[in-house]
């Protein structure tokens, strides 16, 4: 059974189920996906996302604030740590920094970064990174704050090893989506190759970067496996190892996770 740790359930185009999310769920399970972690971007929709997902026990949310969303409710560490006790709330996130779609003084987004670290550090949960463009200061501002107390994962990871390096160093679980499938994906390839074992995630941060065969479509969550089985091949063991190994590895970072 496979883990899908990142995806964003209430995006999803459910026109293929019958517009039935539950159907959706149903079908992702029969594809040997055993849970799923449905990630916040926004205070504004998670009250839909979390009602969507209450009558399904496989999956679990998170609680954060995107660090391209501008125009909607900034969160204090207190509105967070309070919506964090929600036992279906098994980390903080994602949250992060983004200089690749955002522009200017991007002060803004680092503190509320550092709110979101603040958070999870009092609520006793793990973070979801998002980083684009901006690994020095991502990585400065988990040093600063403390954040391997409580560590998290690298979500979709894009970026070199030494930055993975360097979150390894914090605490911190590095998650490969379908790019790694891509052809020119050498660099995140090349990482997927040195990640411990024990550190190792996998995700489709559906419906967004379906992997190959699925490139240019919608994505959904049982389409994980095709992360799962590059990543087999990459490291030289088997599919079902990789499974084995990525759901050990969430239920142990998200161990507040239901099994």
């Amino acid at each position: 059974m496979l883990v899908d740790s990142h995806c964003h359930l209430d995006r999803l185009d459910l026109a293929p189920y019958g517009h039935d999310f539950s159907r959706c769920v149903r079908e992702t399970v029969d594809h040997g996906i055993d849970h799923l972690l449905c990630v916040s971007i926004n205070l504004e929709k998670y009250p839909r996302m979390r009602e969507l997902v209450e009558p399904h026990p496989e999956i679990s949310v998170s609680i954060g604030v995107h660090p391209n969303e501008e125009d909607g409710h900034e969160p204090s560490v207190d509105e967070l740590v309070e919506l964090a006790r929600d036992p279906r709330v098994v980390a903080i996130g994602e949250t992060g920094l983004d200089y690749f779609r955002s522009e200017g003084d991007l002060s803004w987004q680092q503190e509320r970064f550092r709110t979101h670290i603040r958070a999870a550090l009092q609520a006793g949960k793990p973070l979801i990174i998002h980083t684009r463009d901006a690994r020095a200061d991502t990585l400065r501002l988990l040093r600063e704050e403390g954040a391997a107390a409580v560590g998290g994962v690298l979500h979709c990871f894009t970026e070199d090893w030494e930055t993975a390096r360097a979150a390894l160093e914090m605490n911190f679980y590095i998650s490969l989506s379908g790019i790694l499938t891509f052809r020119n994906a050498e660099q995140i390839q090349s990482v997927a190759r040195q990640v411990p074992e024990d550190r190792l995630l996998v995700e489709t941060d559906s419906p967004y970067l379906a992997p190959i065969p699925k490139r240019g479509r919608p994505n959904y969550p049982a389409y994980v496996r095709y992360v799962a089985e590059c990543l087999a091949a990459l490291r030289g063991i088997s599919a079902e190892a990789v499974a084995e190994i990525t759901t050990r590895n969430f239920y142990t970072l998200f161990s507040t996770a239901r099994r």
